[in-house]
């Protein structure tokens, strides 16, 4: 998963939902490809699941076709079962996205054709579900629940591409912030409490090379309320 803000293949809209009668729109991977490029207009299930149940894809997770609801899609897939959870779209627009539930956090990610109302999470307690990762929302405030795709091999310093590829409790970082990364873009850093006394040497001994601190995770008077202790081990700038 790659999140961002961005536009990609667009074949019809998936905040307006302006396919024909019958039909949704909804992303799917147009290259052959396991990660969400485009999107396309889908045929609604004739019984519809509504966000929060449980469904099914066809073909595999990133198809295009569920038997979730219009303005809905099924997330967390099981590439064995092709079972998942129908999660909701965001509403309103790219400068303006919100969720009905207040507790959940629009995530616009894979240059924009993901539009999804995801759990809101701390990134100190990681209280995401089972399977799932709490990691910075780039669209928005604060911090959302994705699918981990860890596998549990996303160690601090640990070469990484994606969001979501480092185990719970870290997150990908650009290669200049941790130290010794060297050959990729990023690598796994781990978040700190900015609260704990120990977070400083915690940092310092994250990595195999020196030089991280626990640093704010937010700027200064743009912490979202209730996250103001949150902090990453980076090297400082």
């Amino acid at each position: 998963m790659d999140p961002d803000g961005g536009m990609g293949t667009m074949e019809c809209d998936v905040w307006t939902q302006d396919c024909p009668d019958g039909e949704k729109c909804m992303p799917w991977a147009n290259d052959g490809g396991n990660s969400w490029n485009a999107t396309k207009c889908s045929p609604i299930d004739p019984n519809p699941k509504q966000p929060g149940d449980t469904c099914t894809v066809e073909g595999n997770g990133v198809s295009g076709v569920d038997d979730c609801a219009k303005a809905s899609m099924c997330w967390d897939v099981d590439p064995e079962t092709n079972m998942g959870t129908c999660v909701p779209f965001c509403t309103g627009s790219p400068d303006m996205p919100m969720c009905e539930n207040p507790n959940d956090s629009c995530l616009i990610a894979n240059d924009g054709v993901l539009i999804l109302c995801l759990p809101g999470c701390d990134p100190l307690l990681q209280d995401c579900p089972d399977g799932n990762v709490c990691i910075p929302n780039t669209s928005g405030d604060g911090f959302a629940c994705v699918l981990d795709a860890s596998g549990g091999m996303g160690t601090a310093g640990t070469p990484c591409e994606f969001a979501n590829v480092c185990n719970p409790g870290l997150l990908c970082l650009n290669a200049e912030f941790v130290p010794g990364c060297m050959g990729s873009q990023g690598c796994c850093g781990p978040f700190c409490d900015l609260t704990d006394p120990n977070a400083s040497s915690m940092c310092a001994n994250a990595y195999t090379t020196p030089g991280a601190d626990c640093v704010p995770f937010f700027e200064m008077g743009m912490e979202p309320p209730g996250q103001e202790d949150v902090g990453i081990c980076i090297i400082p700038q």
